[in-house]
């Protein structure tokens, strides 16, 4: 793997927030999102090359410290991510991030970024990438029930890449629905402010739940759900967090990015550890079907997987050299005998 950013292998190409910021701005909050799905979409196809293993997950009674690693042989990625609900209460963000890429020839990282930002991006990718694959032909409107900060970029990315037009929202604080419609205004897409979860998915083609609390939750109940639409359930993320009455998991064709994290942490911890579900990825390679039947209900139980970051990270690092977004940091030991470790800390005390 080589380094088209730095000539110097002993500096790291770092992004910062505020790089992130600016690369989203230059490039575009679509157009970032519709590249990213590019690169998902490649990573799922060739999907058997890659190292996998559920998440490395530290819980406490507030929330979860998670590594999420994976190799596919030429580069190695993880992302360091948590979840602390009560964070809001603080004024603190419920999700922090980042993320490393490295050279699994040599193991000297190429990339330290950000990943805050950066996976409210892939989450949305991930989850029209997947509708693209799922949802009823022609689907123009989306329910979107939790209107927290993942809102705007999943309300996006659906009208990127999925060609949505409508998004009927619903929160049970009005004013995080209130801030959803006015981040999106401008930008193309019809948002409807809800009072109810009812009222949210009525006309709705695709339902998206993307609440925060870390509870067995029934955000929506079995008798709320009609034939035919795709939901997208991606609030219920670990284990003891659901947001689906498990009667609707029983109705509808279930597919998941990879069984033995979601059994953990999606909605369909909620059934037997032998249920049957489909991966996504064998849609994605057409070694299964998908949508069969128009009165189908599908489901996307979504939890974010490894290789959905490495994707990300794979793409920002591409755009490097294009935006020239980052900062290089010094973080790897040079010493003029790399057996001489200790000889490095004797000259630095000469300088």
């Amino acid at each position: 793997m080589t380094n088209t950013v730095n000539k110097d292998l002993n500096l790291v190409p770092f992004v910062s927030v505020d790089d992130m910021m600016k690369i989203i701005l230059e490039l575009g909050v679509e157009e970032m999102m519709l590249g990213i799905c590019e690169y998902l979409e490649d990573d799922f196809k060739r999907w058997e090359l890659f190292d996998k293993t559920p998440r490395v997950a530290s819980h406490s009674q507030e929330g979860v410290i998670e590594l999420m690693p994976t190799s596919d042989g030429e580069v190695y990625g993880f992302k360091y991510v948590n979840g602390h609900p009560k964070n809001t209460q603080d004024g603190l963000q419920t999700v922090t991030a980042f993320g490393v890429l490295s050279d699994v020839n040599t193991g000297y990282p190429v990339l330290f970024t950000e990943m805050t930002i950066l996976t409210a991006l892939r989450t949305a990718a991930t989850s029209a990438m997947a509708a693209k694959y799922l949802m009823p032909k022609g689907s123009k409107t989306m329910a979107m029930i939790g209107n927290g900060a993942q809102s705007e970029f999943q309300a996006l990315a659906f009208k990127a890449i999925c060609g949505i037009e409508n998004v009927r929202l619903y929160d049970i604080d009005a004013s995080a629905s209130d801030r959803c419609m006015a981040n999106l205004e401008g930008r193309g897409l019809n948002a409807i402010k809800c009072n109810s979860e009812q009222m949210a998915v009525e006309g709705a083609e695709i339902i998206t739940t993307v609440t925060a609390d870390k509870q067995y939750a029934t955000i929506l109940t079995d008798n709320m759900v009609g034939s035919g639409v795709h939901i997208n359930a991606i609030g219920g993320d670990c284990p003891g967090k659901t947001e689906l009455h498990k009667d609707i998991l029983l109705r509808s064709e279930i597919f998941v990015e990879y069984p033995p994290q979601t059994r953990i942490e999606g909605e369909i911890q909620q059934l037997d550890e032998d249920y049957p579900v489909k991966e996504l990825w064998q849609v994605m390679t057409g070694e299964i079907e998908g949508r069969t039947d128009e009165k189908q209900i599908t489901l996307f139980d979504s939890v974010g997987f490894a290789i959905e970051d490495f994707s990300a990270l794979r793409y920002i690092r591409d755009k490097l050299e294009e935006t020239g977004h980052y900062q290089n940091l010094d973080m790897l030991a040079d010493p003029d005998d790399p057996r001489d470790l200790f000889g490095m800390v004797l000259r630095a005390a000469k300088n």
